[in-house]
């Protein structure tokens, strides 16, 4: 099976699946971590301040575009810096007042980033033009998951199914796109090391407490910011170490 197709079998069946699951309600226990310690007049501070990182890492991103547009098509690329960003000043504002009103902020540009690295991705893989003409309709439909997200929840019945195959399944197509095609742009290993990075922050969220417990200062949230930020970067090496030219530029949408 050719990967355009297998990508678009894959998709289908997960969003057949995911909506055959009951509507997934946000835990309110989500909004209580484990450090909460108050520093300069600023609540939660530890999860508030790591979130600076993604600001760094957007910010270099974008200083390194002059340098890029010989092999880089700009909207998906900016998109991801942009986002990226956001995500950093989304996320800090979210954890000074963690409720699911302010989380919305947290999600929104969590899934422009997502997207955009999804559609770099499709192009480099897949097709440049495909990869070119998903990139808008897949940002909407991020951001639409959040949207919808909190709409069901200002009328009591919250629903995160369509938000959580925003964040997840390309998490683990990509995986898919960088076994089954060849590329000639993006740097597969730092691909990989994102991944595996992101992985690893998901699980330090998973052990909020048990990780604060034992270090006493950094809690398993602040190390997933931390280790959000380290996985942008990858992403952005990824891009700024291209393949050696094929004469096609394919890094992005």
């Amino acid at each position: 099976m050719r990967p355009g197709w297998l990508m678009a079998a894959l998709t289908a069946v997960a969003v057949i699946v995911v909506f055959l699951l009951p509507p997934i309600r946000q835990d309110p226990a989500y909004h209580v971590f484990a450090d909460r310690v108050t520093l300069v007049n600023v609540p939660n501070f530890w999860n508030v301040v790591s979130n600076l990182p993604f600001v760094l890492v957007g910010l270099l991103g974008f200083r390194k575009l002059p340098e890029l547009q010989r092999h880089l098509s700009v909207p998906a690329y900016l998109l991801f810096c942009m986002g990226t960003i956001l995500v950093g000043a989304g996320s800090a504002y979210y954890h000074y007042t963690p409720t699911s009103d302010t989380l919305v902020w947290d999600r929104l540009p969590m899934t422009v980033s997502f997207m955009a690295l999804f559609a770099i991705v499709i192009s480099d893989r897949i097709s440049v033009p495909l990869g070119r003409w998903l990139l808008w309709p897949l940002v909407f439909t991020g951001v639409a998951s959040v949207l919808y997200w909190d709409w069901t929840e200002l009328q009591g019945r919250g629903d995160l199914r369509a938000y959580g195959l925003v964040q997840f399944l390309p998490m683990l197509l990509i995986p898919v796109m960088l076994i089954s095609a060849g590329g000639s742009g993006l740097r597969a290993p730092w691909l990989w090391a994102t991944l595996m990075t992101y992985a690893l922050a998901k699980l330090a969220e998973q052990f909020d407490a048990a990780i604060y417990a034992a270090t006493g200062l950094l809690s398993g949230h602040s190390l997933k910011h931390l280790l959000g930020g380290l996985a942008v970067f990858f992403v952005l090496k990824a891009v700024w170490c291209p393949e050696k030219s094929t004469g096609r530029t394919r890094v992005a949408a």
